[in-house]
């Protein structure tokens, strides 16, 4: 059992399973998006594959303890790694996530940054960051930092958006800094003195859609700002034939997966690897 007290000298604990850092830094995400993911995540066909696919690469490259789910928002990955046997550590600047991940069971919580945090150097066997590091000004730094944290041997998992060429208004919105290839991902963690141990692309099915539905009409002037509602429709599992098809789709991915096979594009990267 991680011992929250023991690995960081900058945190208290606030209020019952909830560590408060004694520091606070701004993060470039919006606090209303954690509403809204809250709203969305239980049945999004995106949200509930990454979760399997984060899944499987566990199931793969088994993290050698605790896993620390470093900007992960309302918690529904941290639960996800929690149900399959795993302690987990959800690390959530924004309260509105904080308090989202304590209604669905969570404890403990940290409310911080990474940097806030204060974990000391070689305390956290194993951490996640799943659509978090596209939002960090300096990648390779934030990197670094989290490279410094992991013991000896400790995995990363991470996923982030991919190829540029997708952007849309709503990496606008979520407060993107970038979108990355299989090859920037692989050097940004390298370069991190990070050993990749698995990187593939994840969400094959969407790089075309994403471009016709966001990409070029948000080019085109012909699509400005998003909304909750319109999340709730793009997000919602697909029925019939075409849900069929795609839950093949997405089956076919996790056998990649599982088999250490490089799905060749997507929507999204995933990546493993270790100090």
């Amino acid at each position: 059992m991680i011992q929250i007290e023991a690995i960081s000298a900058n945190l208290e604990m606030r209020e019952p399973g909830i560590w408060f850092a004694k520091s606070c830094s701004g993060v470039s995400y919006p606090e209303s998006a954690s509403s809204w993911c809250f709203e969305v995540e239980q049945y999004s066909f995106w949200f509930r594959h990454r979760n399997r696919c984060i899944s499987a690469v566990l199931k793969r490259f088994p993290p050698a303890g605790a896993v620390f789910d470093i900007g992960g928002g309302n918690g529904f990955v941290t639960l996800a790694i929690r149900d399959m046997g795993y302690e987990a550590v959800l690390v959530e600047p924004g309260i509105v996530g904080v308090q989202n991940a304590v209604a669905r069971g969570l404890s403990p919580v940290v409310c911080a940054t990474l940097e806030d945090a204060g974990f000391c150097p070689q305390t956290l066997p194993a951490a996640g960051m799943f659509d978090v590091v596209e939002h960090i000004a300096n990648d390779r730094s934030f990197l670094s930092t989290m490279h410094r944290l992991l013991i000896p041997g400790g995995r990363l998992y991470i996923t982030v958006p991919a190829y540029n060429i997708l952007w849309s208004d709503e990496d606008d919105y979520a407060g993107h800094y970038r979108r990355y290839t299989r090859h920037t991902l692989t050097q940004a963690l390298k370069g991190a003195g990070f050993r990749v141990e698995y990187v593939t692309y994840i969400f094959a099915m969407l790089p075309l859609p994403i471009f016709v539905l966001r990409s070029l009409p948000c080019r085109l002037g012909l699509r400005r700002g998003i909304s909750v509602e319109q999340e709730r429709r793009e997000h919602r599992q697909m029925k019939g034939l075409i849900g069929r098809l795609v839950e093949l789709l997405f089956e076919a991915e996790l056998r990649a997966i599982r088999g250490e096979s490089q799905i060749p594009f997507g929507s999204s990267c995933m990546a493993v690897a270790c100090t």
